[in-house]
């Protein structure tokens, strides 16, 4: 009988130990009320992310191009494109790159496009992305003849 009483009340404490349906009710109702309010701040990171890492890296497309221009004595043509910082082009005879160790793409997998001479930048070269819509000229594209 003994044996029987210390197991009921420990069974007992057990119990009073734990927590009850209400008190894990409250806890995922205040969980729920934060995700509400911290998930909408931080949803556009993302994105807003993508948009910066796509200006660095035109950016430092730019600086790798003018490394080239420096050492070539020209930029890389049309047809050479961006690969020409990664491979020397056939007539480039002071190629001292690689310029960059691989050519990227943006942040939505898109090629960055290049046009030397530009239409913008007409005394240099012309680099952009088309952004999330993939289509150029539209206001999510990041370029270097704009201030974003």
């Amino acid at each position: 009988m003994r044996e029987s009483t210390m197991t009921n009340r420990s069974f007992r404490v057990a119990i009073r130990r734990g927590f009850t349906l209400i008190e894990l009710l409250l806890v995922l109702v205040i969980l729920a009320v934060l995700a509400a309010v911290v998930i909408p701040k931080l949803a556009g990171r993302g994105e807003q992310a993508r948009i910066a890492a796509a200006g660095q890296d035109v950016h430092g497309l730019e600086v790798a191009l003018d490394q080239f221009e420096v050492d070539a004595g020209r930029y890389p043509t049309n047809d050479e494109g961006l690969r020409a910082l990664v491979d020397p082009p056939a007539n480039v005879k002071a190629w001292n790159g690689p310029y960059v160790k691989q050519v990227p793409h943006d942040p939505w997998g898109h090629e960055y496009l290049y046009r030397y001479p530009g239409t913008h930048n007409t005394r240099g070269f012309d680099l952009s992305t088309t952004g999330a819509d993939g289509q150029e000229g539209t206001p999510d594209d990041q370029d270097n003849w704009t201030q974003h």
